[in-house]
């Protein structure tokens, strides 16, 4: 019987047979049996990561068979959301400026020791959760307008937005999503208590500023608890959320499983939101790359990541794309048979450098085809402010 055995795995009286993955060049001489942990010591220090072993040569029995391991539950395919439509995108932008709205006072009531009363953040969640499950996908194109000086306040809410459509994808009971998005709301509530110039920092963290910037995990739970009744899946994703599988997150360096579910998910929603938004320290990048970067993120749950990239799409609603015509246009409703043939709603020539008249476009029904995502500020747009005056006004029916 053969079997890959990472080293860290690798005992006394199993049989390597060969190298199977490695840092270095190291050339093995031979096969052969492993008598001590001085030798795995060794192949550890010269960069060994996995070796097949022969169980049939191996002075020690092969693991028994795994026990199937649970899974996430997931949909057979992404529940087709409405077409968007004037009002349900307007309905949409209320609510989340209302939420942004909520959001602030909650964090300076925090800030004043005076927050004493969730239900305003639980009427909120609730509020998101109606309105994503209405038309998940109005509420999509709010996630991807960003506002740098917003960005505490607005990540927390697309964190929560995220969060109530990936565990509907799931499958998840409503129940669940509930807590689940509560959590996803207050998660970074501890960073509002950290000395400003920390939160904004421009330049590389000092060590002790790393270490009070890690300290923002325990101090929201801490705040959390103090303000009322709140679920244990909501608690562990604002303790959790920073953890990572491979042990490299905060604040315990847990590792693997032992890091709760639903923190894993969050972990991956939290990096998704953070690289699509401009930061005081670094430009955004587009959706399509931050799903890139994520899937190649060993820190992170690999199996989680490949779900959320299927529930969301390779051009997630609300992304900006660039066509092969040359226009520019807002992604309003993932393809229905095809995920790189979305329904886009074209606003602007990337030649001729001027708006146009928004039109709705099916990317399967046109010889047209998206060449890459792009950043809005590399065209000097100001997406926020032409979506809230323009787009929710003027865009078509059909």
């Amino acid at each position: 019987m053969l079997k890959n055995v990472p080293i860290h795995d690798l005992e006394p009286g199993m049989y390597v047979n060969q190298v199977i993955e490695q840092r270095g060049t190291l050339k093995m001489r031979s096969k052969g049996l492993v008598k001590t942990t001085s030798v795995i010591a060794s192949l550890k220090d010269k960069g060994i990561l996995v070796v097949e072993v022969d169980y049939s040569k191996s002075s020690i029995a092969p693991p028994p068979p795994p026990v199937e391991e649970e899974t996430l539950p997931e949909k057979s395919e992404v529940k087709q959301s409405p077409p968007i439509t004037k009002a349900s995108l307007s309905h949409a932008s209320d609510l989340y400026t209302d939420a942004v709205n909520i959001q602030n006072g909650f964090v300076e009531s925090l800030k004043r020791g005076a927050a004493k009363d969730l239900k305003p953040l639980e009427d909120l969640s609730q509020s998101l959760i109606e309105s994503m499950f209405d038309n998940r996908d109005a509420l999509s194109c709010l996630t991807m307008i960003k506002n740098a000086d917003a960005y505490l306040l607005e990540h927390s809410i697309n964190c929560s937005i995220l969060m109530g459509m990936f565990l509907d994808y799931l499958g998840y009971d409503r129940d669940t999503i509930e807590e689940a998005c509560l959590g996803a709301l207050l998660m970074d509530v501890g960073m509002s208590t950290l000395p400003e110039d920390i939160r904004n920092s421009t330049s590389e963290y000092t060590p002790a500023d790393r270490e009070m910037m890690k300290m923002h995990t325990e101090i929201g739970q801490a705040l959390v608890e103090q303000s009322g009744e709140i679920s244990d899946l909501a608690l562990s994703i604002i303790a959790n959320h920073h953890e990572r599988v491979d042990g490299s997150g905060y604040p315990r360096g847990i590792e693997g499983e032992d890091i709760p579910e639903f923190a894993r998910i969050a972990g991956i929603i939290d990096c998704y939101d953070a690289m699509t938004s401009n930061r005081c320290y670094r430009k955004s990048i587009t959706p399509s790359q931050a799903l890139k970067r994520l899937s190649k993120d060993s820190s992170l749950d690999q199996n989680i990541v490949s779900k959320f990239i299927k529930c969301i799409g390779v051009h997630p609603v609300g992304s900006v794309v660039r066509l092969k015509s040359g226009k520019l246009g807002i992604v309003s409703q993932q393809g229905k048979d095809d995920m790189l043939s979305p329904v886009v709603m074209t606003f602007y020539s990337a030649t001729s450098n001027h708006y146009n008249e928004i039109k709705r476009l099916d990317l399967s029904l046109v010889d047209d085809e998206i060449v890459s995502g792009i950043r809005p500020d590399d065209f000097n747009i100001n997406l926020g402010k032409f979506f809230r005056e323009v787009f929710v006004h003027q865009m078509p029916e059909k």
